[in-house]
């Protein structure tokens, strides 16, 4: 006879994808709460607070979309802008490894912060998110492109899906540094989480959304470009009530917090994965990349006598002797 009492259930803990459904609203959705991995990524670069926030979303961001793919492949998701922080880009290579970087200009971004101009929006500035799924080199690449104009990178997501994908979806991320306790007064470490639902009823029609501002119809968007339907309403009222804290919390977990929001309803979670902090770099990709250099540029690229490369999402440094790449 099991142990387990009614409203106990294991938990995944940091970085484990949990997917859920809640039947009873059409909804499916992902939730993750991300700790060791994220940590690793921002420490190695020790980037300043406000793009390691920016940086932290983006990776959320992926894993929560990117952890879906049932394929081998890549899921990245870039943005190009003309902000402080002109670049951020993260990627998941199925089913487990994440790798993350940031591009910022460091006068530009303590100046903005010096105006109070510090939000993720006004860092980022104007310019373009796109989603892309890599399959490899013998099929199509896929990707989507929404416009970063002043919104948060949830918004942004649920514009990305309202345009590119139409599926009602609803995002949240929340972000933090955290003290844990240890040794000389424990240490800072950075945590993050998110909640993704979408609405996926088996009637098309249900799931129908609002036309598009600009569009030919003649439907209003009285409901933020979502259908109202009353059970994606009611979902979306629930994800209201998500606390940043919550998202973040380990003494939460997912599955805790998919419980609060959804027990009414009957939430069903099923087996997750893992998330981990994995670069693809390799010293054989980095040579086939110097194979392809010209004898002038072997020549540029060589310092003290030999050649670096490091990589700009794990900062791993390799070491070439130039005459490996004599006779061309």
């Amino acid at each position: 006879m099991s142990s387990t009492r009614l409203g106990e259930f294991g938990f995944a803990g940091d970085d484990h994808v949990v997917p859920f459904a809640v039947e009873a609203l059409d909804v499916r959705g992902r939730a993750v709460q991300v700790g060791p991995m994220i940590d690793q990524i921002l420490a190695r670069h020790n980037y300043p607070e406000p793009v390691a926030r920016l940086l932290a979303e983006v990776i959320v961001l992926t894993v929560l979309l990117g952890s879906s793919l049932k394929f081998s492949g890549k899921f990245i998701v870039q943005t190009r802008s003309d902000g402080p922080v002109d670049m951020l880009v993260a990627d998941l290579t199925t089913p487990s490894a994440v790798r993350a970087y940031a591009r910022f200009e460091e006068e530009r971004l303590w100046e903005a912060v010096a105006r109070g101009e510090d939000s993720p929006e006004a860092l980022l500035g104007k310019g373009v998110l796109a989603l892309t799924i890599d399959q490899g080199p013998y099929m199509q690449r896929y990707q989507g492109i929404v416009e970063l104009n002043g919104s948060t990178l949830e918004e942004v997501a649920r514009t990305y899906f309202r345009q590119s994908e139409q599926i009602p979806t609803e995002v949240r991320l929340g972000v933090a540094r955290i003290v844990v306790p240890g040794e000389n007064g424990g240490a800072e470490r950075w945590r993050a989480g998110g909640l993704l639902i979408q609405f996926l009823p088996e009637s098309a029609e249900r799931s129908r959304m609002a036309d598009l501002p600009g569009g030919d119809g003649d439907e209003q968007d009285a409901g933020n470009g979502h259908p109202q339907d009353n059970a994606w309403q009611e979902a979306l009222a629930l994800m209201a009530t998500v606390e940043t804290d919550e998202l973040l919390d380990p003494t939460v977990g997912a599955e805790r917090l998919l419980y609060r929001l959804f027990h009414e309803h009957g939430v069903r979670v099923y087996e997750g994965t893992d998330v981990m902090d994995q670069c693809s770099c390799s010293r054989e990709k980095i040579r086939a990349i110097l194979d392809g250099f010209t004898a002038e540029e072997i020549e540029e690229s060589t310092e003290n006598g030999v050649i670096r490369a490091s990589c700009q999402f794990c900062s791993k440094e390799y070491v070439f002797d130039p005459a490996e790449f004599d006779g061309r």
